[in-house]
């Protein structure tokens, strides 16, 4: 409590301070009951009553090894905050006088305002009559450092004696109050131990403005005291003292010098563990709430909880890494807490961070969860009500169900939406979120590579690449090829997968989808005509013959080449007419002579069919009187596959297309005399989507974090086995799935997602990801529009080196009263420069909201 406070201590009596006792110097607090003989005749100065009967305690070492809760404590607390409360009443006729050796007195919060009162008089009053070698204002002062410190002399009661008085008539209540709490049936232990928590606050005397010096000036502010019958323990809890809200300055601790500078042992592959607790043990108001009271919060009746004892080992933990100690602590208590509850991080194997932040934030919510009655609610339809009106009671009703300090700073809110493909079903519902999951933009996007062919052979075959969806449709790619080859209004495109040198299928169905087309898969575009699309396709498939030695003789085989050859066909249709569609088609790989007589139908187009069609069968069979097809070129009615040969196409003859109303194969047989007069190489060559080299490395991707949110947002369709039941269909559809950010935390913790796993490999994306350091703004990515700006400032960073055999977890932090950043590796801590903060090592980062006040300056809350 500071002086300021003491007067309206007098008057208000503060329902938390029922169960609060100070622990004061026992000179100091004398003084103020006999006042000085300058003030003996001063109004208002008079003392502050008879001296109360007090009741001795002494205090000794405690026992070594603890037993029962100690040694719960001792594993809390360093072992020289710890030691025995034992009543003594052969001290009793020293109660006038004090005892030898450092002595205190446990006073109630009347008295300790009474006495503060008594001494800022004191103060005034030899102000006032020059008497006054140095003068101070009473303060209280809230320096963590110097506070545990003096705790630490204070309770070493190997240097010297020290002596409690007991004025407040607490300490044997509560003893026997516990004492009678203890269950009839069980048996009573004369030596049992209670917990005695202190809060610690550096009392600046009053005294020394008489120029005094007191060496153990100290005031305890006790949270909660519990004892046995004569036996209890005293411990100093809050190693940062009495550091409240008002310790922090816009986020930031105050006064914390370079406290929190400690590393972690790394106990075996521990060092994801390591790297998230870091993290967190430097998150402001984390760090104010576990070295406070937060015990106090703990829920053990939550069956989701772990009866408080991960909160427990987590407190403890913190506590070591806040403490002016800077020798690296190990986290061996925490590990086997972890274990027990959560076995698949047990042993020393490698293990993701993210995995393990995901877990150790849920438990503590659940070991903190002020909630110990959790209502039941259903959760209703939008039914067309606003969105707001909708949030806000599944807002309401989550916080009826979660309450703690991970939900206060740490939670936020989005909206889903699904929509049904089939009925067109739409369901809203409003979602919590502890942090998110961002895809990396090559974990999203793929890289497709295609090549368009004409079909009025006005064009040479050109392969384009372009980036598409990941989980995208064939309409996705469609649209981006469309854009790439500058389609014409009146063309279409048909894409078109080709294996063995023939089509294995068409993507005619916009929604077929990209996943199940593979990196070594091979595509074709072919450009049609929308005036001709009724008519049917015909399907150009080639072979040529190859020689190959059989038992020591050459023999020729018919083998298949080539990429296959798509144009429209008329209903009504001869040989000649089919050969001459293909010598169209054959126009943009004819090999370049002196005379260009191989060109022999050049400049019909495919939407001029009707038309030129009869001029290009005139021209072949003046030219070439059908020498050409027949001594170079065979066609062949033919399968899909162009594995079986049916009836020779012959020129003038009517080609029959009964059976053919969609599509007509016909297999192209090509002579050597035909295979010189064209660039057959260029007819083969069909790349793969993505050729993906063994040896040569791929630039380092990189992207900014807004890419990586807006590919979050991004509608897509779930996958099959996140098949949504539609509650109009009455059956599961593969719906469309749109996130949108509607409730932001105050701590928003970031996931970039780099491992991916399937089920033949597991990868790490080295992605580099272009995140602010000091104003990540969210606010266009609110859905839910108002006057609040949602920027933000990173104060840490999970990072991940190697790949997923081997790898090593790092931290890096921003300690805010040294306005400097650390990297934690394990063990070691050394300072860092800003610059250095972006690799493509981050794997989780940690934001805090900046207030909006002064956005300049970059304030931070």
């Amino acid at each position: 409590m500071d002086a300021a406070d003491a007067d309206d201590a007098r008057t208000t009596n503060q329902p938390e301070d029922a169960d609060r006792v100070y622990l004061v110097p026992y000179g100091w607090w004398r003084e103020a009951q006999e006042p000085l003989p300058s003030q003996q005749q001063e109004e208002g100065t008079a003392p502050v009553g008879d001296v109360a009967r007090g009741i001795p305690y002494s205090a000794s070492p405690a026992p070594s090894p603890y037993g029962g809760p100690m040694k719960l404590i001792n594993n809390i607390f360093n072992s020289d905050l710890i030691f025995n409360l034992c009543r003594n009443d052969d001290l009793a006729q020293d109660a006038g006088e004090g005892v030898s050796g450092r002595t205190y007195a446990l006073i109630p919060p009347d008295m300790w305002a009474q006495t503060i009162g008594w001494h800022n008089n004191s103060c005034l009053t030899l102000k006032s009559s020059g008497n006054l070698s140095y003068m101070e204002e009473p303060t209280v002062k809230d320096n963590a450092i110097e506070n545990y410190k003096k705790a630490c002399k204070i309770f070493n009661v190997d240097f010297e004696p020290v002596h409690v008085w007991d004025f407040s008539g607490q300490t044997n209540l509560i003893f026997m109050n516990e004492w009678n709490r203890i269950p009839q049936d069980c048996p009573r232990q004369p030596d049992q131990e209670i917990l005695l928590e202190l809060q610690v606050s550096l009392l600046l005397d009053s005294v020394n403005c008489r120029g005094d010096s007191k060496k153990d000036d100290l005031s305890l502010q006790q949270s909660h005291i519990t004892n046995s019958s004569y036996c209890g323990s005293l411990v100093g809890n809050g190693i940062l003292g009495n550091m409240s809200s008002d310790s922090y300055t816009n986020g930031g601790l105050k006064g914390v010098g370079n406290l929190g500078l400690t590393g972690l042992e790394n106990l075996g592959n521990t060092c994801f563990m390591n790297s998230a607790i870091q993290c967190l043990a430097h998150t402001p108001k984390l760090v104010d709430y576990f070295l406070g009271d937060y015990m106090r919060e703990i829920n053990h009746h939550n069956p989701l909880g772990m009866d408080g004892e991960i909160a427990l080992a987590f407190g403890d933990l913190l506590r070591k890494l806040w403490s002016p100690d800077r020798t690296p602590v190990s986290p061996r208590f925490f590990k086997a807490k972890l274990a027990r509850f959560a076995p698949q991080f047990s042993g020393f194997n490698q293990h993701d961070s993210q995995e393990f932040l995901a877990f150790l934030l849920d438990g503590l919510h659940e070991d903190l969860n002020r909630v110990k009655c959790k209502p039941y609610f259903e959760a209703k339809d939008a039914c067309g009500r606003p969105d707001e009106e909708v949030a806000d009671e599944y807002w309401k009703n989550h916080l009826a169900r979660n309450d703690s300090i991970i939900v206060d700073i740490c939670q936020g809110q989005y909206r889903s939406t699904l929509v049904c493909p089939v009925c067109n079903k739409v369901s809203v519902t409003f979602d919590p979120f502890m942090y998110l999951s961002l895809p990396l933009p090559s974990t999203t996007m793929r890289s497709m590579t295609v090549t368009v062919f004409s079909t009025d052979g006005s064009l040479r075959p050109t392969s384009y690449t372009v980036n598409v969806p990941k989980h995208g449709k064939s309409k996705d790619l469609i649209q981006a090829l469309s854009n790439v080859c500058s389609l014409k209004d009146d063309e279409s495109l048909l894409v078109a997968e080709v294996y063995s040198n023939c089509i294995l299928r068409y993507l005619e169905d916009p929604s077929d989808s990209l996943s199940l087309i593979r990196d070594g898969d091979r595509l074709a575009a072919y450009r049609l005509s929308k005036d001709l699309e009724k008519l049917p396709l015909v399907v150009f498939m080639h072979q040529r013959m190859e020689e190959q030695g059989i038992h020591n003789k050459m023999l020729g085989q018919w083998k298949a080449f080539g990429v296959p050859l798509i144009a429209r066909i008329p209903t009504t249709a001869s040989g000649t007419t089919i050969c001459s569609l293909f010598f169209k088609l054959l126009n943009p790989f004819v090999l370049p002579k002196d005379n260009e007589d191989g060109n022999l139908c050049d400049g019909a187009s495919e939407t001029d069919l009707s038309s030129n069609i009869s001029d290009c069968e005139a021209t072949i069979n003046a030219s070439l009187t059908g020498k050409l097809v027949e001594d170079a070129l065979q066609f062949h009615v033919t399968d899909v596959k162009g594995q079986t040969t049916h009836a020779k196409i012959e020129l003038n003859e009517p080609v029959s297309l009964a059976g053919y109303q969609k599509q007509l194969h016909v297999l192209v047989s090509w002579q050597d005399t035909a295979l010189s007069n064209y660039d057959v190489c260029l007819l083969s060559s069909l790349p793969e989507i993505y050729k993906c080299s063994l040896f040569s490395k791929r630039p380092q991707d990189s992207a900014s974090l807004y890419a990586c949110l807006e590919a979050f947002l991004r509608e897509e369709p779930l996958g099959p086995e996140d098949m949504w039941y539609c509650p109009s269909c009455k059956k599961h559809q593969q719906a469309s799935k749109k996130l949108d950010l509607w409730r932001l935390p105050e701590v928003l913790v970031i996931h970039l997602k780099r491992f991916s796993y399937s089920r033949f490999m597991k990868n790490k994306l080295e992605t580099f990801v272009d995140f602010p350091i000091h104003n990540l703004d969210l606010s266009n990515y609110i859905a839910h529009k108002s006057d609040q700006a949602y920027p933000y400032s990173l104060y840490a960073v999970s990072n991940h080196y190697g790949n997923m055999g081997g790898g090593h977890y790092t931290a890096y932090v921003y300690h805010e009263g040294q306005d400097c950043w650390y990297d934690f590796d394990d063990r070691h801590v050394a300072s860092m420069t800003e610059d250095s903060i972006r690799t493509s090592a981050a794997y989780v980062l940690f934001y805090r909201r900046v207030q909006t006040k002064n956005l300049d300056k970059q304030v931070i809350s």
